[in-house]
């Protein structure tokens, strides 16, 4: 399962009304082989189901990881914040041994 902070949920909800999304998309989190870490972290929203995804829903927010990234992101957080080091979402992680400076990507 993935969860969202308060401040991660008021962002999605910005983006989903400022791209004029409707009811049928939901957030797709998964992971892809690179950064300097080796794997990265990637969020998009999408309105196609594929075969093998796993759906969570937290403060409203659909979530879709397909079977490999749910794996790697089983237990992670999902934050964003908005402070003078930068904006952007963050992911606290329990299964990653190591990440990046930047926090986009990670290693297991």
């Amino acid at each position: 399962m993935i969860t969202i902070t308060d401040k991660a949920k008021n962002q999605i909800d910005n983006l989903v009304r400022e791209g004029g999304m409707g009811p049928s998309h939901f957030l797709r989190v998964s992971v892809e082989g690179g950064g300097c870490s080796g794997l990265s972290y990637k969020l998009d929203f999408d309105t196609i189901e594929k075969p093998g995804d796993q759906f969570f829903e937290d403060k409203g927010v659909r979530i879709a990881l397909d079977m490999k990234s749910f794996l790697y992101l089983a237990g992670t957080e999902l934050d964003f914040t908005d402070g003078l080091n930068g904006k952007g979402f963050n992911f606290h992680n329990p299964n990653a041994t190591r990440t990046c400076a930047c926090g986009e990507s990670f290693a297991v």
